[in-house]
This record gives C-alpha cells, sequence and structure tokens, in this order.
C-alpha cells in the first residue's frame, strides 16, 4: 500500500529539527519521503527511476504528523481490573485484589484483554507497548492479530513462570513476526529469590542480552531489599551482574546516589510511570536527577489496574508537572525533552529504533494529531501544547507499519470493538463467580 500525506506540518523528533511544513509518504512498512515540498523535486532528481502511483492520498489539512508514542511500560491484560482494585497501598493491592484474580486468568482470557487494551492504545496514538505480563504467547498473538508492535519482558517470579519458559519464550517469540519480540527480564526483587535472580542474570549472559525489571518503586520495597541483603535493589542486582549488558528499571521512584551511579554506568534505562505513582502514593520519581545525569527516561502506563488510563497524554504531563512539583522548580523537565522521552527513548528502550523518528527508510509508524481542536488553539507552541493541553481526542489517525489501524473513530484489527467488549464482560462474570 502507498500512501501519500499532504498538507501536513510534520515533527519528526530527529535531533535538532524543527516542525516543518510538508509531505510524508510510505510504500509498504517504510516511509520513501519526508520532507518540505520544496525538497520534492530533488527527491525525484535522487531517485530517477521512481514513479509512485498512490493507493490512497490524505490531505492533513495543516495537522501534525509525528511518530507514534511508545508505551515503556504496561500490563495490557490487566484490563480486566481497571476499577476493580483501587484506593489501597500496593501491598494490599497485589496481595488481596490482584493476585487472586489472576490466578483464574487463562491465556485466552489474555488474549482477549490484550486486544482491549490495545484499542486504548490505538486510540490515544500509541504504536509500540512493551508489555509484561502472564501468558506470552497469547500476548503475542494478541498483537500480531491486532497489528500492535510488542515487545514484552518476561515477568517471572516465585510463583509463576521459570527460567526455562524465560528462555524458550525468548527464543521462539524473537524473529517470530513482524510485530513481536521478546526481552529477558523478571518481576521485582522482593518477589524473586536470590537462585532465581542469579539464574536470570545467567541468562542475560548466555545470550548477552539486557534485563528490564521492576526496580524501587516504593519505599518499602527498598527498605525490605536492605534488610535482605544490605543493598538498595538497584545495588543489589548489580552485584548480581544483572545489568552488565544493560537494560533498564520501571518506576525507580526511591533511589540514591550510589544507584544513579550504575544506572549511568551500566546504560540503563529509566521508564517511569507517574500516573500509576501517583495512585498508589508510591512517590515521585527523580527525574530531573536523571535528566541532568544523562540517563535516558522512557515513560509507561503502568496496567490498567493501577493507572487506571493508558493515556500517554496524561503520563507526559504528570511527569513534567511532578517534576517541577519536586524541584520546586517551573523550569525543569521541558515539555520537549518529555516529548522525546514518550517517543524516541521509549522505542530506543524496547529495541525499536527503527521507529523512533519519522524518517526515509524507518518504519511508517505514525500518529496524526487534530491542530484544529479548541486546546490546541491558538497554536503558539505545538509541542508544548501536546504535553501540557493534549488529550486522546486529539488523535485523528494511527498507523503502525504503514496500515492505519485507527483512524476518526474506527478501528481496523479485524474485529469490532463491540465484540472485544463482550469478551472482557463474559471473563468477568466468569471470574466473580469462580472467587
Amino acid at each position: 500500500m502507498r500512501i501519500r500525506f499532504y498538507n501536513a506540518k510534520i515533527l519528526t523528533m530527529k535531533d535538532g529539527q524543527d516542525i516543518f511544513e510538508g509531505e510524508l509518504w510510505v510504500s509498504g512498512d517504510k516511509i520513501i519521503y519526508c520532507d518540505t515540498n520544496e525538497q520534492i523535486e530533488n527527491y525525484y532528481k535522487e531517485n530517477p527511476n521512481t514513479m509512485l502511483v498512490f493507493d490512497r492520498e490524505i490531505d492533513c489539512k495543516g495537522n501534525l504528523l509525528m511518530p507514534g508514542f511508545k508505551n515503556a511500560h504496561t500490563h495490557s491484560g490487566m484490563t480486566l481490573l481497571r476499577s476493580k482494585a483501587d484506593d489501597l497501598p500496593l501491598a494490599d493491592w497485589l496481595n488481596k485484589q490482584i493476585f487472586p484474580v489472576e490466578a483464574k486468568l487463562t491465556a485466552e482470557d489474555i488474549y482477549h484483554l490484550t486486544k482491549l487494551a490495545i484499542l486504548e492504545y490505538l486510540d490515544g496514538g500509541i504504536t509500540s507497548i512493551f508489555d509484561m505480563y502472564l501468558t506470552p504467547q497469547s500476548i503475542a498473538d494478541a498483537c500480531r492479530d491486532a497489528g500492535m508492535r510488542c515487545a514484552q519482558v518476561s515477568a517471572v517470579n516465585n510463583f509463576s513462570q521459570s527460567p526455562e519458559l524465560v528462555e524458550e519464550m525468548y527464543n521462539t517469540l524473537n524473529g517470530r513476526d513482524e510485530y513481536n519480540s521478546y526481552f529477558i527480564g523478571f518481576h521485582a526483587e522482593y518477589t524473586c529469590s536470590k537462585e532465581l535472580l542469579e539464574k536470570i542474570a545467567a541468562l542475560s549472559h548466555k545470550y548477552k542480552a539486557p534485563v528490564f525489571t521492576h526496580i524501587s518503586e516504593t519505599a518499602g520495597e527498598v527498605a525490605g531489599c536492605r534488610e535482605r541483603y544490605g543493598m538498595s535493589p538497584v545495588e543489589f542486582l548489580d552485584s548480581l551482574q544483572m545489568f552488565d549488558y544493560g537494560g533498564g528499571g520501571y518506576h525507580l521512584v526511591h533511589t540514591d546516589e550510589k544507584d544513579m551511579d550504575i544506572l549511568k554506568k551500566r546504560g540503563l534505562y529509566v521508564v517511569t510511570n507517574p500516573g500509576s505513582n501517583t495512585k498508589l502514593a508510591s512517590g515521585i520519581a527523580p527525574i530531573n536527577d536523571y535528566l541532568k545525569r544523562g540517563i535516558p527516561v522512557a515513560i509507561g502506563t503502568d496496567g490498567p489496574a493501577s493507572n487506571n488510563a493508558l493515556s500517554m497524554f496524561r503520563e507526559m504531563f504528570l511527569v513534567t508537572g511532578l517534576g517541577k512539583l519536586r524541584e520546586n522548580d517551573a523550569a525543569c523537565i521541558d515539555a520537549m525533552e518529555v516529548l522525546k522521552m514518550a517517543t524516541v527513548n521509549g522505542a530506543r528502550a524496547m529495541g525499536h529504533n527503527n521507529a523512533d523518528a519519522l524518517e526515509q527508510g524507518k518504519l511508517a509508524d505514525i500518529i496524526m494529531i487534530d491542530l484544529h481542536k479548541p486546546n490546541m488553539q491558538p497554536v503558539n507552541n505545538i509541542a508544548k501544547n501536546i504535553v501540557y493541553s493534549g488529550d486522546t481526542s486529539n488523535v485523528i489517525l494511527t498507523m503502525i507499519g504503514g496500515i492505519i489501524r485507527y483512524e476518526n473513530g474506527n478501528y481496523n484489527i479485524g474485529v469490532s470493538p463491540d465484540e472485544i467488549y463482550a469478551k472482557a464482560e463474559e471473563i468477568k462474570q466468569r471470574i466473580s463467580k469462580e472467587l
């Protein structure tokens, strides 16, 4: 399929490039042109044998094209638990509400519940997700069938999955199809024995692969690790050589100078989840400190049980808003830096480097933002409007790999929203009877 976007404002997210007016052309799953109108003639001169007949031409009417948002930490299958287990501290939330329900979920359940999350991702302009949940194969199937780009990370812990399954999924899902990849990881230090963690570190060394996990989400988690091992979670995991090949951590709310030195030394990504951390009263991550040290920060929504929305717009505002509040400095954590976290850094954290920006030869993972809505007017600064006043209603179109998956309220994922809603309700009713 060849698609021409014209009469567009374009934010490529390439370093040093401002928003410009121009065109973007897609052929198959790649971008073949992304530049100003004035450069089109040069393109044809440089590609004299190119004859393009477009299957569709889309007048953007002055709206903005930009890379899709990259949700760098989520648990898609937890849609079942949205607004089911609220207003509780993390430990009670997990042990009394979440784990008992999750014990009843089947792989097929998680397949359908993941598709429910995908609807929300698409109408919010999310084109890649970094998912961590219970049944990797069915999650991968749901993302493939719906056309959602997905990197997964293992959620192994003392109670579910195993290092053997992690290795099997690592070898099975990487390269299986164009939409899925898989990372070595584990749920968290406090849910894993030292022996289990050593096995995960050994897997990382075997494959020279990065590792991702929840780290230092709450003050209680950090205190518990210090009591067990005399070190913070970051220090302890590093002592096991867990991050010799990079990776990163989700949350990283409660860290000290020594932790930050390790994060920097190992080249780890911080994936911040301000909505979830706020709702669970876990704290405010020291994002400004990470940025000052050159530690890359990406953004995730966390799961729909702890957030409860899957909106990167809300997360972007909270990253900068809470950061300013924490530092008592309204000038810190600039909107453009936050957009970079939500696109470029998220893509690179999950290994989607070929979808981090709009550029010739990159994957056509593109969204269109409606600049004609009241919350985008007047147009003083588009980037700041997106971060400070934007919301999901501004997303007109979401394209993944050259295929339009969402456009003006309509989804193209092979099944209707009503069918997905009905299946989620059926699962909810069944599990409610079993509990």
